[in-house]
């Protein structure tokens, strides 16, 4: 029986809903602050407009529950469903105003885009957007690559609702420390010091290339920001080669690696415990798979002659996949040339890279490494079985901060997760098809979306189908919450305005 949701759960969804509104209206205070010290008058009015309705929006849904008990699960897998989209809707307003969207539609998709940190965008002019509009941006990736509940939950706005179903709807399943409170707070400092770190590295480089002080630390905080959330939006038209930079490009992919590793690996290694970092099946299973994907990508490259110099083709090589895998998106390989250069072989390879992300409990999008781990060992503990006696019988294990049984269920839940990716990348590729696009590039644009990435092959610009931008959309809202969060959700409500059947009496 299908769990269905009554007037109360909508009324309490809709309570903690508002909670996360009225957050989004402090959110908006640092572009407003940013466009009041830099004299941007234009984009401090429009933020001042968005930060009056989330105000307005916030307060009203509050008010569908003044005293809401504590939430239940499927409570907070609706109010993490919701979150994103609500937010996006919001958050859209003020970049909408800016001039720079051609539509509302193309500012929504921006900010789920940046939610989602999936990185792809519809902004025009780009090289010409206010420092306050690509702040909000970036503040929305930041908060986004964190997880927006991890967020409210570390600052405790959410009271006494604190509790794991929470923190598990926005598909954490780990706890770095038993408490939820502090588990979000270390997510958050740990974080914020690579940041502060990144954006201190990375001003200095950017001083270094010739940018005057200010532009210099703005761009060192939003190649920061963009590389640790694996969020990869940028801001010029150019994206990273913009900055013609070999140091930049070293220190964003570091930035990149460290926020696709599980942060309960990162509080293992900050304890000292540097062993369950090299036994960990994860970090194993990125290693050969990391290794493949450069390996054959180089080679595909080898054959397109874009690079006249080896060092130059590893550099980009091996920028691409790691990119791609953690689901970051930016490009050292331009659109114009991964169309008309780059052979079909290897954008395939890209594509394989792309839905594969990094480790489970960190910023990245695709399906998790850890995901591809386990099933590997099932597969191994199945051939094992076949060529046993029948009377033998294996304790299957893995490694992952510690020794865990690999049952059933696990092992079910993890090729449901693959089968819904799958599907999606399907249903996707096919819809983009049938508006005229090629399937190679339809199939890599598909991937990127649903699996957060934000890579491009020319198909997301402003003048795509509307049709595909809500697709698109729903892509990047289903592919952040693993699919199985949204289809419970849908699921649920689906069920709750159901009509009952009414038993016949037997005569």
């Amino acid at each position: 029986m299908w769990q269905k949701f009554s007037l109360y759960d909508f009324r309490v969804i809709a309570h903690y809903l508002g909670v996360l509104v009225l957050f989004l209206a402090v959110a908006q205070c640092v572009p407003f602050g940013v466009a009041l010290v830099l004299g941007e008058w234009n984009p401090a009015s429009r933020y001042l407009l968005g930060i009056g309705l989330a105000l307005v929006v916030g307060s009203l849904l509050r008010m569908c529950l003044v005293t809401p008990g504590k939430l239940s699960p499927k409570q907070a897998l609706a109010v993490t469903g919701f979150a994103w989209l609500v937010l996006a809707l919001l958050a859209a307003i003020p970049m909408a105003l800016s001039g720079h969207y051609g539509s509302y539609l193309d500012a929504v998709f921006e900010g789920m885009s940046s939610w989602t940190t999936t990185g792809a965008s519809l902004a025009q002019d780009l090289d010409h957007m206010s420092v306050a509009d690509n702040t909000w941006r970036f503040t929305m990736q930041c908060i986004g690559g964190q997880g927006v509940v991890v967020i409210a939950l570390s600052l405790g706005l959410f009271g006494r609702a604190v509790d794991s179903s929470l923190y598990s709807s926005e598909g954490r399943s780990e706890h770095v420390i038993p408490n939820i409170m502090q588990t979000t707070r270390f997510i958050v400092r740990f974080s914020a010091a690579f940041i502060v770190l990144g954006t201190v590295i990375l001003t200095g480089l950017c001083l270094f290339v010739g940018m005057e002080p200010l532009r210099a630390f703005f761009n060192g905080l939003w190649l920061a920001v963009a590389s640790f959330n694996t969020g990869g939006m940028a801001a010029m038209s150019t994206g990273i080669l913009y900055y013609h930079s070999g140091l930049i490009e070293v220190v964003v992919m570091v930035l990149i690696l460290m926020g696709s590793i599980n942060f309960t690996l990162h509080s293992e290694i900050w304890k000292g415990r540097l062993e369950h970092f090299f036994r960990d099946i994860e970090i194993r299973t990125l290693a050969i798979w990391l290794s493949v994907i450069v390996a054959a990508f180089v080679a595909t490259l080898c054959t397109a002659n874009i690079y006249d110099s080896l060092p130059v083709l590893l550099s980009r090589a091996v920028f691409t996949v790691i990119a791609a895998f953690s689901s970051t998106g930016f490009q050292t390989i331009s659109v114009n040339q991964m169309t008309t250069v780059v052979s079909s072989g290897a954008l395939l390879i890209i594509v394989f890279c792309m839905a594969v992300g990094g480790s489970a409990g960190s910023t990245t999008g695709g399906i998790k490494v850890l995901r591809v781990g386990i099933l590997v060992k099932e597969l191994v503990a199945y051939i094992k079985d076949l060529l046993a006696p029948a009377s033998a019988r294996q304790v299957v294990t893995y490694y992952h901060v510690g020794r865990r049984p690999l049952n059933s269920d696990l092992v079910r839940a993890n090729l449901a997760v693959f089968m819904l990716y799958g599907v999606m990348f399907l249903i996707s590729t096919i819809a983009t098809v049938m508006y005229g696009y090629d399937a190679a590039p339809a199939l890599f644009e598909s991937v990127s979306m649903v699996s957060n990435i934000g890579m491009s092959s020319g198909i997301i610009q402003p003048g795509m189908p509307d049709m595909l931008k809500l697709l698109y959309i729903f892509d990047m809202w289903a592919g952040r919450l693993e699919f199985i969060t949204l289809i419970a959700l849908i699921v649920s409500i689906v069920a709750s305005f159901r009509p009952r059947r009414r038993l016949r009496r037997a005569r």
